[in-house]
């Protein structure tokens, strides 16, 4: 399963766009009310990603298993702190309503849904994530002398008169940084 996620956020809009296989949709998520950047933040985004795949997961369980689920509730929680920091305190709770099933078999589909649940597997097993092949093209770019940059860098829009890459590679230190001077002349 190929899935794609894309957000392009420009001018008081916020575009998002999503496929699996190919199969492409759009949600709605409001850009920010006169400022830059989307009104959900991306910690409200992965836990909403936690709730909708568990809720999701359970109602394909259900499906194998021959239990009619009526509804699923599912409540994600957690915290974020300084910026840059990881989530941590996650916790997640459900109610699912199923037609002739017994609570035993309620509670052995709930505990076997979130052993399979992939977004839940996703984060418990640490997965890395990096960032390749993007360029930012900016307004300013013209001021800023090319560097032997690799291939996979980005270009910031950084304050007037420097330019700044980043290699996709990050290590616990955080991303490579390097700067170039403003051409002369």
């Amino acid at each position: 399963m190929k899935i794609r996620a894309r957000v392009n956020n420009e001018g008081g809009r916020n575009d998002v766009s999503l496929s699996t296989n190919e199969s492409a949709h759009s949600i709605d998520i409001p850009a920010k009310a006169g400022e830059k950047g989307s009104k959900a933040n991306g910690g409200e985004l992965l836990f909403l990603a936690l709730a909708t795949c568990y809720c999701n997961d359970i109602y394909r369980e259900a499906s194998i298993r021959g239990i009619d689920v009526a509804g699923v509730e599912v409540e994600v929680d957690g915290e974020f702190g300084a910026a840059g920091e990881a989530a941590r305190n996650i916790s997640y709770r459900a109610k699912v309503r199923a037609r002739r099933a017994s609570e035993h078999q309620v509670k052995e589909l709930m505990e076997y849904t979130d052993s399979v649940a992939e977004v839940h597997n996703t984060l418990r097993k640490g997965i890395e994530v990096t960032l390749v092949g993007s360029r930012l093209s900016s307004w300013n770019r013209s001021r800023c002398r090319r560097s032997a940059a690799p291939q996979e860098s980005i270009e910031r829009v950084p304050r007037a008169g420097a330019c700044s890459e980043m290699s996709g590679r990050r290590d616990r230190r955080g991303p490579s940084t390097r700067r170039c001077a403003p051409r002369s002349g």
